[in-house]
């Protein structure tokens, strides 16, 4: 125990001060058992968008590369095979633009986990963002008419900053 410290109550068996989370405790939390569900459902359904994307390839008879036409019979019709369709792109931008919001929500999610908020708040934070982003989804393969997928980017990108934004007033220090 450091020979500076006036109250010996202050430290637990282990140095570190009463109230601190170990990371036993934060695992153990339902904040962080909510997180860990929620992020991994919209991570999975980030995986599904390449199968989707395999399945409008192969539906659509669209490859990007020659070896992929290997369904044509003949060289005219492996050449129409190497093609770019609506349908296709459609779906590899819907799952870019997973790329570029599930990865920021899992990451500021796992630090929102660590800064100990009260689970109705995270919970809501972590329902409205996979909500969202499985609406976005519905809307950017079906063509639903904006502004659907518009405001569903924007509530998930909304509750990714709100949750940094707790993140930062939490543990800021300037």
């Amino acid at each position: 125990m450091p020979a500076k410290l006036k109250d010996p109550g202050l430290l637990h068996n282990r140095g570190i001060h009463r109230g601190t989370p170990t990371m036993a405790n934060i695992i153990d939390s339902e904040v962080f058992q909510a997180f860990s569900t929620y992020a991994t459902i919209v991570i999975l359904k980030m995986m599904f968008m390449s199968v989707l994307t395999g399945y409008f390839r192969v539906t659509r008879k669209a490859f990007a590369n020659p070896e992929d036409t290997h369904m044509g019979r003949t060289p005219e019709e492996k050449k129409r095979m190497l093609q770019v369709n609506e349908d296709v792109e459609r779906v590899r931008r819907c799952h870019l633009n997973d790329l570029e919001n599930i990865i920021p929500f899992v990451m500021i999610g796992l630090i929102y986990t660590l800064t100990g908020p009260a689970l109705s708040t995270a919970l809501l934070h972590f329902r409205l963002f996979v909500g969202s982003r499985f609406m976005h989804t519905v809307a950017y393969v079906n063509i639903l008419p904006q502004p659907i997928r518009g405001l569903s980017w924007m509530v998930g990108m909304g509750t990714t900053i709100s949750m940094a934004y707790c993140i930062l007033t939490t543990v800021m220090r300037l």
